[in-house]
């Protein structure tokens, strides 16, 4: 590698250096953070989770969304002040819905659905039509931090969404997702008061939790914090025979004086689903099949999917003056995972499958590192802030895997279970000792300017971002390396918010996102030959414009409307040339609502409208045609209301509705519309002695429909996933 490349573990540990640095600048303390007061009210965080001197943006009116979040590089902003798309769900709401993971938190979100990784069970996020990859969500502004298939609940605070491409913003995801928009997760901090809280639930299935909560605040001014999260999850879910084990702990430290932050965070998963319900793969032209009963599970007994993860991060960010701001992070993960896997293929209109046994061992030693500086000046009636920023991140993956003959025969309506076929027709590396098959590099720099005109009421922000992209693979087996990759790409972004009013804000914005290149393959799908095989292709480019408006009632209502078009590559073979010949469009409009109308009633839900087009691909046969498990519309409505006259008691509900999808790029083979409803409730008392009693019921598909969810998730591939069944769980908790 060139030497002006930097790799990127001597970046994490620069970072952790520059961190320990960094405290060696403090000089007097900082006043402590306030918590959250309020009678009967659950505890919430207001220290900062990223070591921000401005710390978590307030919660809107209602609670149940903030005021603002992260928006990549520029840092955290307000909602009303950025020319971008963003919403950020906070403790309170994950709390009172019960939520266990980053997927439960974005069924609220009417621009997302869920998908499912290929093959596997990875959580998968439809983002405005494009996916973003659960290895793609960053962890307080770091990607690659997080466990991969699945993230408990107990590691973050809020689960922040950005919405639309986001290049410039964050930088290419290194997964190869994030098209359609970005997630953030922070982690949690002390509060102002000492915290203590233990809880017990139990959910549908048999599925018992216990978890615990503490934290304390130190120093004579309270300027050094500690919290610790753990939780244990153990036994049947909703879905008949599959099994859930989880064990997670989570700590998270913060410390601050007048002019310096820092923050850091360790965290430890171990995740296992045994005989989970596998997706479903439509056999070439067929119908697709009316799903079995909702609880019904066609996973082979003897099928798993573990993963077990330990990661660690820092971040401190300095003020040198009054006008100019320092940060650095850094973080390194250590994840494994195995899995023994059986996903069956329909062979016809009556259920009938076939399937194999697949077993894979993988694992990844992540580092990431930032560093970056804002200022601010005024040239005139101008006021500028102006940032600059570098980025790394370096992924080396080990696998190894066995496949078997198509061997299982089953049914989705009858399941055969078969004792667990040799997987010895094909193989790749040895399962007890996978070697090193991939390496993933990426470093960037960015910079930007935000202007501010006409006594701040108009705000034009312009940047850009040179990123780079290293891949390089290796041959399961022998380890000699058989591709490489290395480009580059810079990526502008322009965006302009006017405040009509202190209650209308207008917004554009026009931005790219970035994925890694294709690399042209020696054959098309039917043996002719490529001309240009071998041929690597730099980055290609998404691009997104877009308009919309946002407003906020003096009596704490909000709503945000949106119009985007983002347009993607497609790439295939035309006159014998495999290049980027096609393209995506995806046309978009959105709206959202959020907040507390009248005391006591809390509204959140919004309607996404999208058309998802192929328009052009080879030959034109699917030109106009939909893009696989993309909705036209996607609705969302949910609501919460204080009980009267019953102190402590609300009710919940939630209505979700997903229009027809397909499941293949011609058309031919459609998933009906579906509709869930949700039902919860919450019972807050105190039990004398200054403890606090939470009682929390939810019941998820209330009224237990079968329905595929959806169809795909990856590019190109259209497997099906059912919707999970009618769940209850129960959940107590109290504060000491």
């Amino acid at each position: 590698m060139s030497s002006v490349r930097f790799s990127l573990r001597p970046v994490a540990l620069a970072s952790a250096l520059a961190l320990h640095s960094l405290g060696a600048l403090a000089q007097a303390a900082a006043e402590a953070p306030a918590a959250q007061g309020g009678t009967l009210a659950t505890v919430t965080v207001e220290a900062s989770a990223d070591a921000s001197a401005a710390g978590l943006t307030k919660p809107f009116a209602g609670g149940q969304v903030a005021r603002g979040g992260r928006v990549g590089v520029l840092g955290t902003q307000d909602l009303m002040d950025t020319p971008f798309s963003i919403t950020s769900y906070t403790n309170e709401l994950i709390q009172d819905q019960q939520a266990q993971s980053v997927a439960d938190v974005l069924l609220n979100n009417p621009s997302i659905r869920q998908a499912r990784g290929f093959g596997n069970f990875q959580e998968l996020y439809v983002v405005r039509g494009f996916p973003v990859f659960s290895d793609d969500i960053a962890y307080n502004g770091l990607y690659g931090m997080l466990p991969r298939q699945y993230i408990a609940s107990e590691f973050f605070e809020r689960v922040e969404v950005l919405l639309g491409a986001n290049a410039f913003l964050n930088g290419a995801a290194p997964g190869g997702s994030g098209l359609g928009g970005a997630i953030n997760l922070l982690p949690k901090r002390a509060p102002g008061e000492p915290l203590s809280r233990v809880g017990l639930g139990v959910q549908s299935g048999g599925e018992g939790s216990a978890s615990v909560d503490l934290a304390r605040r130190f120093g004579p001014d309270q300027s050094t914090g500690i919290r610790l999260n753990a939780v244990r999850r153990d036994g049947g879910t909703g879905v008949d025979d599959e099994k859930r084990e989880l064990s997670a702990v989570g700590v998270g430290f913060d410390w601050r004086n007048r002019n310096v932050r820092l923050s850091a965070d360790v965290g430890y998963q171990d995740h296992k689903l045994t005989e989970g319900r596998p997706s479903v793969t439509p056999g070439f032209g067929l119908p697709i099949p009316t799903p079995p009963d909702a609880k019904a599970n066609f996973a082979q007994p003897w099928t798993y999917s573990k993963e077990r993860d330990t990661f660690g991060t820092v971040r401190g960010e300095v003020d040198f003056n009054d006008s100019v701001t320092g940060w650095v992070a850094g973080g390194l993960r250590d994840g494994k995972e195995s899995n023994s896997l059986s996903n069956p293929m329909l062979t016809n209109v009556f259920g009938a499958t076939i399937g194999n046994r697949f077993d894979n061992e993988r694992e990844d030693k992540v580092s990431t590192g930032e560093i970056g500086v804002r200022g601010k000046f005024a040239t005139g009636p101008v006021g500028h802030t102006v940032i600059a920023s570098a980025t790394a991140y370096d992924n080396e993956q080990r696998n190894a895997y066995a496949i078997s003959g198509s061997t299982l025969v089953s049914s989705i309506y009858t399941p055969v279970a078969s004792l667990p076929p040799l997987a010895n027709l094909f193989t790749g590396g040895v399962l007890s000792n996978p070697q090193v098959t991939d390496k993933t590099k990426t470093s960037s720099y960015a910079v930007a300017d935000t202007m501010a005109f006409a006594q701040d009421t108009v705000l034009l922000t312009l940047g850009a971002r040179r990123q780079t992209i290293e891949q390089t693979g290796f041959n399961y087996d022998s380890g000699l390396e058989t591709s490489h990759y290395d480009e580059s790409k810079t990526t502008p972004v322009a965006g302009i918010v006017f405040k009509a009013s202190k209650n209308v804000s207008l917004y554009g914005n026009y931005i790219e996102g970035l994925v890694k290149g294709d690399v042209a393959p020696a054959f098309t799908s039917t043996g002719q030959p490529v001309l240009n095989a071998g041929q690597v292709f730099a980055p290609y480019v998404s691009k997104q414009k877009e308009i919309g408006a946002k407003y906020e009632s003096d009596g704490g209502i909000g709503a945000t409307v949106a119009l985007f078009e983002t347009t993607k590559p497609l790439a295939f073979v035309q006159n014998g040339i495999y290049g980027n010949n096609g393209e995506q469009r995806n046309r978009g409009f959105e709206l959202a609502v959020f907040g507390e109308p009248v005391r006591g009633l809390r509204v959140l839900g919004g309607l996404t409208l999208l058309d998802a087009e192929q328009a052009r691909t080879e030959g034109g046969l699917t030109d106009g045609k939909d893009v696989i498990g993309v909705p036209r519309q996607q609705f969302n409505i949910g609501a919460e209301w204080d009980i009267p006259g019953v102190r402590g008691l609300a009710v919940n509900a939630r209505f979700l509705y997903t229009a027809k999808q397909y499941a293949d790029a011609a058309n031919t083979q459609q998933l009906p519309d579906w509709n869930r409803f949700d039902l919860g409730a919450r019972y807050l008392m105190e039990i004398g002695n200054g403890r606090l009693l939470t009682l929390r019921a939810r019941v998820d598909n209330l009224f237990n429909k079968s329905y595929w969810a959806s169809a795909g998730g990856f590019p190109g591939s259209n497997y099906l996933v059912m919707g999970a069944p009618r769940t209850f769980v129960l959940n107590a908790s109290v504060d000491f």
